[in-house]
C-alpha cells in the first residue's frame, strides 16, 4: 500500500524551500554547527550547576527555611484603609494661567518701627503704634515687626532712664563729697 500524501506536501519542481536561496544546496560536510547560546570549542556542558557550587556538607539551612516551598513572590496585599487606585480620567485643573499667587504686603510703618527702634528709639515707638493701627485696619502683614519696634524702643527708653538716674546720683554724690 502506498502512503497517502497530503496535497500540501507536493512541491513544484521550480519552488525552493523556505529560507533557501535559489541555486544553493544544503551543505552537510562541515560537521555539527553549535546551537544558539553555545560557544564552539570550549567544552562547556550548558548552564546547569557548576562543580564546586552548592551547599557544603558542613552547613545546615538557616532556621525557618523550608526548601520544599521554593522561591516565590511574597504575599503582599494592599494596606488597609485604602481603596482601589483611581482610574485614568481627566487630569486635575491647574487654575488660571498667568496670575501669580497673591503675596500679602508688609506694612511700611512696621518696617520703619523696627529700623528706628535701633537708630532713634522714640520714632521706633511711635511708628510701631501707628503701624499696628494700620495693620488692624488693612489686614497687612508686619504685626510682629511693629511689636518688636515698640518693645525694643521701650527697652532702650528704660535703659536711658536708668543711665540718667545713675548720672544724677553720681553727680550728687560727687558734689556732696567735695570733689
Amino acid at each position: 500500500m502506498t502512503d497517502p500524501q497530503s496535497p500540501y506536501d507536493k512541491k513544484d519542481p521550480g519552488q525552493q524551500d523556505y529560507g533557501q536561496q535559489p541555486g544553493y544546496e544544503q551543505q552537510q560536510d562541515y560537521g555539527q554547527q553549535p546551537g544558539y547560546g553555545q560557544q564552539p570549542g570550549y567544552g562547556q556542558s550548558g548552564y546547569g550547576q557548576q562543580p564546586g557550587y552548592g551547599q557544603s556538607e558542613g552547613y545546615a539551612p538557616p532556621p525557618g527555611y523550608d526548601p520544599s516551598q521554593g522561591y516565590g513572590q511574597p504575599g503582599y496585599s494592599q494596606p488597609p484603609g485604602y481603596g482601589q487606585p483611581p482610574g485614568y480620567g481627566q487630569p486635575p485643573g491647574y487654575g488660571q494661567p498667568g496670575y501669580p499667587p497673591v503675596v500679602q504686603k508688609t506694612n511700611t510703618m512696621a518696617i520703619l518701627a523696627l529700623v528706628f527702634a535701633f537708630v532713634f528709639f522714640p520714632l521706633g515707638i511711635v511708628f510701631g503704634f501707628v503701624g499696628r493701627g494700620q495693620i488692624a485696619r488693612t489686614g497687612e502683614d508686619g504685626r510682629g515687626l511693629a511689636t518688636a519696634g515698640i518693645i525694643i524702643g521701650f527697652v532702650q527708653l528704660a535703659l536711658l532712664i536708668l543711665v540718667i538716674v545713675f548720672a544724677v546720683i553720681a553727680a550728687s554724690y560727687a558734689s556732696s563729697a567735695g570733689y
